[in-house]
């Protein structure tokens, strides 16, 4: 049974990791707990919780930054910006479950805002972080423009606690846009769907979700939200229009994207495979997934080319369905993994990215002695 710890200081996290690095200890990393289903771990002789590293450290409305510590909800941070009329412009999955400032950096946890406000990496200015050999390394800064050094809060982006523990990080942060509003339209096929959201990504307009969903009904659903002035917002609705023939109006974004956004949280059973994929592939890998099962949920960012995809059939085909996708988003240009599954002892590391062996000599030089994560590959 792990050894449960929670830091109350950064220091107290700087000098808890070298003592297990000292004693050969291993260490599991641990914000709200809602990506426990990603890739592969093991248990470990210590479970760093990091919900005691909470709060608000710096706050400057007029310089639109907010610095926090790596434990805090993410649902209280956005509730206390939103006080003073700001927001943190990420919309990650799983906040309703308490997903941390932390986890949603160290799993690079992004939502259909992306293509508006950009992600993880473009909003983050700066962190600090506990090593495993007791010292507190800073990177970035606390100001917009901010070029001196290298920009090594990137590394920790998506590092899943393998390289060390992110104990506060500075965001940029925007004010609450006074207009928000979405619209949909229902198409035969994922090739009219992804079309149409196409011509969209091709206009000057940045709306703030451009989803299409595979529905029961074997239907394909473009859901286009926008935020911010009425007038861009108003044209946006009018675009879905013109280029889907027709549009229905959403009376609340929120409650029509939020079930999509949390496909991964609501699959129980089957398997979620997630795609990342050139935008010009997205619709030959959302007919392939229907191919590959008839009663695939497919959600896709059709912005960004990221989809996922819920494959359902209880059946002895459902591990082959996975695979085949996975193949099939390589051949497409793009790379898969399997994001969770309800299927025992399958294999969810997928093949290796470009750059490997950079990326195992980053985590020897950052964790020497190999006690963060240690069934978690540095790759993942």
């Amino acid at each position: 049974m792990p050894r449960a710890e929670r830091p109350a200081t950064p220091e107290a996290c700087a000098e808890l990791l070298r003592a297990c690095a000292d004693g050969h200890r291993t260490v599991r990393v641990r914000g709200g707990g809602t990506k426990d289903h990603l890739g592969t771990r093991a248990e470990t002789d210590v479970v760093l919780e990091t919900g005691g590293l909470d709060g608000i450290v710096d706050h400057v409305p007029e310089d639109l930054t907010v610095t926090v510590r790596a434990g805090m909800a993410f649902a209280a941070l956005r509730d206390a910006l939103a006080r003073h009329g700001q927001l943190l412009p990420l919309d990650p999955p799983h906040v309703a479950r308490g997903a941390t400032v932390g986890g949603i950096i160290a799993a690079n946890s992004n939502g259909f805002g992306r293509f508006r406000y950009g992600s993880v990496r473009d909003l983050l200015l700066g962190v600090r972080a506990a090593l495993p050999d007791g010292t507190i390394a800073r990177a970035g800064g606390r100001v917009v423009k901010n070029v001196a050094g290298y920009d090594l809060n990137k590394l920790f982006i998506g590092s899943f606690g393998t390289l060390g523990v992110v104990v506060e990080a500075t965001f940029k942060i925007l004010p609450l846009p006074p207009v928000t509003r979405a619209a949909e339209a229902t198409f035969a096929t994922a090739g009219d769907a992804f079309g149409a959201a196409d011509a969209i990504v091709r206009t000057s307009l940045r709306p703030t979700a451009l989803v299409v969903e595979r529905t029961d009904d074997h239907r394909w659903r473009l859901i286009v939200a926008a935020a911010g002035e009425a007038a861009p917002v108003d044209r946006a609705m009018r675009e879905l229009a013109r280029v889907a023939g027709s549009a229905r109006p959403i009376d609340d974004p929120h409650a029509a994207l939020g079930p999509l956004r949390e496909i991964v949280d609501r699959a129980a059973a089957g398997i979620v495979v997630r795609a990342a994929l050139p935008l010009s592939a997205q619709a030959a890998f959302a007919e392939a997934s229907a191919h590959a099962d008839r009663g695939a949920h497919v959600v896709a960012d059709a912005a960004s080319g990221i989809a996922n995809v819920h494959l359902r059939e209880d059946s002895a085909g459902l591990v082959a369905a996975a695979d085949a996708l996975i193949a099939n988003a390589r051949v497409l240009g793009g790379s898969a993994r399997i994001e969770r599954s309800a299927v025992p002892g399958i294999d969810a590391s997928g093949a290796e990215p470009a750059g490997a062996f950079l990326m195992r000599r980053l985590k020897d030089a950052f964790d020497p002695n190999g006690i963060l994560e240690p069934a978690r590959s540095v790759l993942w």
